[in-house]
């Protein structure tokens, strides 16, 4: 197995008012998740999130640690959120095994000496989708199933913005430092996405989308409310959002995506809204 690994300076905000399209795709997209038999990761200054994933086929791989962190083990001083979005697969939890289907996720927390992933299925391999963040206390690894999350339904067919939000890594159901992940499915005839806009100065998130069919595309918006940004992204990509960034988007068709974020607090409802009018 092979371990890709890359570096993501944060930004100024003030800075990103002169980048072109190249610019702003090198400094926020994530392009390249899934390769086989390979772990993928970004490292970001953004909170010192890690973005990656893990895509088992033909062998297990293993989550190992890379330059940037000078640790021994990957989760040392660490906690990771795992979300599957492919076929069956295991994750591996120092020997202990947990059987992840798509959409369901597993919290790993700091100290963990090792953390393997593997495919039920070779022929359908699960697509380990990852966040990391630093970690200052141990939480035990728990998994979180369909059965296990915080539904919430939202938005209307009117506004082309229904959908379903699942709570997975959050403080309600799974202790954790700074780390908190859940998934939304927006559902047919739907494209809009975190409509009203929002920013919250004390976390960054990433965004990941997936499920997205072939040929179409995601519009995600990004930028300060009066200094708005897009950039048009595949299936199976992420996005890096600052703290100062709204975080939107729009498909030419349904899509999932994963949210992810770390900072200050753990306060799922920190948001400060901009009107959609009021967006510039």
């Amino acid at each position: 197995m092979k371990t890709n690994y890359s570096f993501r300076y944060a930004a100024n905000p003030n800075d990103v008012k002169s980048y072109d399209t190249e610019k702003l795709r090198s400094e926020f997209l994530i392009e390249t998740l899934f390769t086989q038999d390979e772990v993928n990761l970004v490292y970001s200054m953004y909170d010192r999130l890690i973005v990656g994933g893990a895509m088992p086929v033909n062998e297990k791989v293993a989550l190992e640690a890379i330059p940037y962190l000078k640790s021994e083990n990957f989760l040392d001083r660490r906690e990771i959120g795992i979300v599957n979005v492919g076929g069956k697969g295991e994750v591996s939890v120092d020997g202990e095994i947990f059987e992840l289907d798509k959409k369901e996720a597993l919290y790993v927390g700091k100290g963990v000496k090792e953390v393997v992933f593997s495919s039920k299925d070779a022929s359908n391999p699960a697509l380990f989708y990852l966040n990391s963040a630093p970690a200052h206390e141990v939480f035990p690894t728990k998994k979180i199933g369909k059965e296990n999350a915080i539904v919430i339904e939202l938005g209307d067919q009117n506004n082309a913005n229904k959908r379903i939000i699942n709570k997975l890594i959050v403080n309600e159901l799974v202790q954790t430092n700074q780390l908190q992940m859940g998934l939304t499915e927006l559902l047919p005839g739907n494209i809009w996405n975190t409509m009203p806009a929002h920013t919250h100065s004390r976390r960054m998130e990433a965004y990941f989308y997936f499920d997205l069919q072939e040929g179409q595309t995601i519009s995600h918006f990004m930028g300060e409310t009066q200094q708005t940004r897009h950039i048009f992204m595949q299936n199976n990509q992420a996005v890096l959002s600052p703290e100062w960034s709204i975080h939107s988007g729009a498909g030419t068709s349904n899509y999932s995506f994963i949210w992810g974020m770390a900072g200050e607090n753990l306060d799922y409802g920190d948001m400060d809204i901009c009107a959609p009018n009021e967006l510039k």
